[in-house]
């Protein structure tokens, strides 16, 4: 096996004792078929030295890799489920399977989904279909290309087994998925322990997040601890809030049981992205009262911090927790505002400033139902792109009187990021898109004459994409 130099191992996990996981087995599949590697993603944690043999052995049966985990873990958590509140969840379909160092030292999970039946799958069978696969690499690829701090879709693997399901046409395909995460433990693995009244577990937990994932050396008591945690997680989600939004996503399911405690995006549902501005659309089709629409995305989020600080109701004051959680709408305001201005590639020139340059675009993309991704494409670099924009297809919108103000606003402000506007993408003719109609054309060459090739060009366009946005840290 050639491994990198680069390549860490770790299992802190097993530090946390018992209570937090259960030993499991992967399924044995008929077939391990591989569709997808992200070279990129295991460069950063030093597995891209493995033959494609080896990846299989280690992504589709499961093998254990030098020096992490010596067995596949389902994580015990409860949660939130559309507010109603679960205890009967857990890993159901995957698993934590090995733990190591990236590139930045931070420790990192490969995490499983459609490995198989655990303690926590209920009457399901602990697959994932092959088109859910493709859909994650996709999120995952766009909203890292945007800027947004998200898990990494690592490995897919088909099965070669039969999988029916409601809401896609069956039989379908199946496959297995590996995720890179900074940790999978989440808001409703400490809602679990809280429901037990089990404190000890609840502090165990507070201080092994905060030494592996935020770097703190845990002091005080417990309830200074597990404030200190609070406030921290508290802004990461509240900036992820602002990132979703920013991007245009819809993430579909933010349960407690989905929110992880380091940020990042992850465990997706019937994710789409916003076809234009419009603050009521929803992406799941049972989510009828639209609890998780786009404009209510950092709402929920927001509830569940809450629900985080609720846990630790037999540790802290409930005042001093109130005061942990009071300042995400501030922390949402000015990520939100950062965020955006990122995606139009300008430079700030002050909150005020700043805040009527926004107000006017929404304004503008809500009245015109403007297409989401086409303004930012656009207008990216403010002054820079003012020619680009009034002679592009929607330039006709544009020239309206009484978007005047919006355009001489935009024109005003300098471009934080000019050597964009000299890349392939921003010299081509729109933006990258993801629509829902555009994942179906790409699914179904797949499905239809198991041709990839549309769904590899489409990753390589959006990592070209992410290459003239973020040409740093991309």
């Amino acid at each position: 096996m050639l491994l990198s130099k680069a390549y860490t191992p770790a299992q802190t996990f097993l530090d946390l004792g018992d209570g937090f996981a259960d030993p499991v087995k992967a399924a044995d599949f008929p077939k391990t078929i591989l569709r997808y590697r992200n070279n990129k993603a295991a460069k950063s944690v030093g597995l891209d030295g493995l033959s494609d043999d080896e990846w299989l052995a280690h992504f589709g049966r499961f093998e254990t890799l030098p020096g992490t985990m010596p067995e596949p873990l389902a994580q015990r958590y409860h949660g939130h489920q559309f507010r109603h509140y679960n205890p009967e969840i857990g890993d159901g379909r995957g698993f934590l399977f090995a733990q190591m160092r990236d590139d930045q030292n931070r420790l990192m999970d490969l995490g499983t989904k459609g490995s198989g039946t655990t303690p926590y799958s209920r009457s399901g069978d602990g697959r994932l279909t092959l088109k859910g696969g493709v859909r994650e690499i996709l999120a995952t690829e766009m909203l890292e290309a945007l800027g947004v701090n998200t898990s990494k879709t690592f490995s897919i693997i088909e099965t070669g087994e039969s999988l029916h399901r409601g809401d896609e046409p069956s039989p379908t395909r199946s496959a297995v998925m590996v995720r890179l995460n900074h940790g999978h433990i989440r808001i409703g693995t400490f809602q679990r322990h809280a429901f037990y009244s089990d404190t000890e577990r609840l502090n165990i937990l507070v201080d092994y997040c905060l030494k592996h994932y935020y770097g703190i050396t845990p002091k005080g008591n417990a309830s200074d601890r597990a404030l200190e945690f609070l406030s921290l997680v508290n802004q990461r989600v509240a900036v992820q809030a602002a990132e979703l939004m920013a991007a245009g996503f819809v993430h579909g399911v933010l349960n407690t049981d989905n929110i992880n405690i380091t940020g990042e995006v992850f465990d997706f549902g019937p994710w789409r992205f916003l076809p234009t501005m419009d603050l009521a659309f929803t992406a799941a089709y049972f989510d009828e009262q639209g609890l998780y629409s786009f404009g209510r995305q950092p709402d929920a989020l927001h509830w569940n911090i809450y629900q985080l600080g609720g846990s630790f109701g037999d540790i802290c004051e409930e005042n001093d927790l109130k005061q942990a959680l009071a300042d995400f709408p501030k922390i949402y305001l000015n990520a939100i505002r950062e965020k955006l201005l990122n995606r139009l590639g300008i430079k700030s020139k002050g909150d005020t400033e700043d805040d009527a340059l926004l107000t006017l675009v929404n304004e503008f993309m809500t009245t015109e139902n403007f297409p989401y991704e086409r303004f930012f494409f656009d207008w990216y670099g403010g002054s820079v792109s003012v020619e680009r924009a009034m002679i592009g297809p929607e330039a006709h919108r544009y020239c309206k009187e009484s978007y005047k103000r919006l355009v001489t606003t935009l024109a005003s402000y300098s471009p934080s990021n000019p050597q964009a506007l000299n890349t392939a993408y921003f010299l081509g003719n729109g933006p990258e898109t993801l629509l829902l109609e555009e994942v179906e054309a790409l699914w179904a060459p797949i499905t239809d004459n198991d041709d990839w090739q549309p769904l590899n060009k489409k990753i390589d366009a959006i990592r070209e994409m992410g290459a003239a946005l973020q040409p740093r840290g991309y």
